[in-house]
């Protein structure tokens, strides 16, 4: 079977034939050139208002577009560009279908090295396939437009809201998640961290879509928060126990690490000293020398030990269905916190004070929606900025998270050629 025939059979092009197909050696380089041709009685598109026209002129020299490769050798669809003379816009280059403008990518070749470019890093798509890193990105930024601008907004009701680091000097990016069953996917992303970035993506919502949110998860960001509150009132902020029991984990490391050193500070040996993970981990997890370390601390009176156990305390609020009665399980916790006269445990308890309906938000959402989600595709950022060893821009990473994460549609094709 010939290549010209393979090409008809795989992504016919209306209006037009491939001609012929030869093998050219330029540069060093083996390639295929396919001869492309208008068919017969067929007139030229308008590049304008894409409308039929009659001809005007054809161009002497021959436009060459890449295309798929074939075989590892490179393939170019070669084809002699006309005018047309249309009513309605004047003289002006005709339509083509396999391109856009005056791009010299193919639709298929751009969408095929997005395709790659979603699964290994951009560099290697264009070590692999011989073409250059701004090739493949020029084919990302078309794949990413086309989606943005055919994506469905409306029927969102669960979203989730953070901010991740992505460079050093604490440059920060903002991330919307939706959170919906079945249809989990990155909505947005913007620079910084700030209430005004949040409110750009509020501002692309719109006041319709924003009102039918029904629950939003983040963390306790001032910003965040104080945008949430401005925006959508009428959804179920949820603040979950991730971020708060971390944070309770570290106020509990803080206690451990002040009476080690001031056991050291007065010269005689303690028993916490290298029992932090046994105080962090949760019990099933420990190991079996960690288990014996852990019951022989305990046995002491220690500011540490009882900071322990009010932490593991606590467990028992996340095995509540009803809000009301988890609710009465943490206001008596915060209670016990506040008169321990452990300062930083003190702390983490006021914010459980401060964001009491945001917690129990969790509870009134049937436990359905938590920022466990939302870590989840943090995780999935990071690996994508690690494919990458990094991005350099701001551009850069924003197409490859929207690729890679949002679920985008792409642009249609005759035949998928990979």
């Amino acid at each position: 079977m010939r290549i010209t025939s393979i090409l008809r059979r795989l992504h016919p092009i209306k209006g037009f034939i491939y001609e012929s197909a030869v093998i050219v050696t330029k540069a060093g380089h083996d390639a295929i050139e396919v001869n492309v041709r208008p068919a017969s009685g067929a007139r030229g598109i308008c590049g304008i208002c894409q409308q039929p026209a009659p001809g005007y002129e054809t161009s002497k020299k021959a436009r060459r577009f890449e295309f798929v490769p074939f075989w590892g050798l490179a393939v170019f669809l070669v084809y002699h560009m006309r005018r047309v003379n249309c009513p309605r816009c004047g003289v002006r280059t005709e339509h083509i279908p396999w391109a856009r403008g005056k791009h010299h990518l193919t639709d298929a070749y751009m969408l095929f090295l997005a395709t790659w470019g979603r699964m290994i890093s951009w560099a290697a798509v264009a070590r692999v396939f011989h073409t250059s890193w701004q090739n493949v990105f020029r084919s990302i930024e078309w794949v990413v437009a086309y989606g943005l601008e055919h994506r469905v907004l409306d029927g969102i009701t669960a979203i989730g809201i953070d901010e991740i680091l992505w460079q050093r000097g604490y440059k920060f990016l903002t991330v919307v998640y939706q959170l919906n069953n079945g249809a989990r996917r990155l909505l947005w992303v913007g620079r910084d961290r700030k209430a005004k970035t949040l409110l750009r993506f509020f501002r692309l919502m719109g006041k319709e879509r924003s009102a039918v949110l029904r629950c939003i998860c983040s963390d306790m960001w001032k910003p965040f928060v104080k945008v949430i509150r401005k925006k959508a009132a009428q959804a179920l902020h949820v603040i979950d126990r991730f971020h708060l029991v971390a944070n309770l984990n570290k106020a509990l490391d803080r206690v451990r690490a002040g009476e080690v050193r001031k056991a050291a500070r007065k010269g005689y040996q303690v028993a916490l000293k290298h029992t932090r993970w046994c105080f962090l981990k949760r019990p099933e997890n420990l190991t079996d020398k960690q288990q014996v370390k852990l019951r022989d601390v305990l046995k002491f009176d220690m500011k540490s030990v009882r900071a322990y156990l009010l932490k593991e305390s606590l467990q028992a609020l996340w095995e509540y269905r009803s809000p009301a009665w988890a609710g009465k399980f943490l206001d008596r916790w915060i209670t016990r916190v506040r008169r321990s006269r452990i300062k930083p445990l003190r702390v983490v308890a006021e914010q459980f004070s401060r964001y009491r309906a945001e917690v129990l938000n969790w509870f009134r959402v049937g436990k359905q929606f938590n920022s466990g989600i939302v870590e989840a595709y943090n995780n999935r950022i990071k690996l994508v900025i690690r494919k990458a060893c990094g991005f350099r821009t701001y551009d850069a990473i924003e197409l490859a998270l929207y690729h890679n994460l949002g679920a985008l549609p792409e642009p249609a094709i005759t035949h998928r050629l990979w």
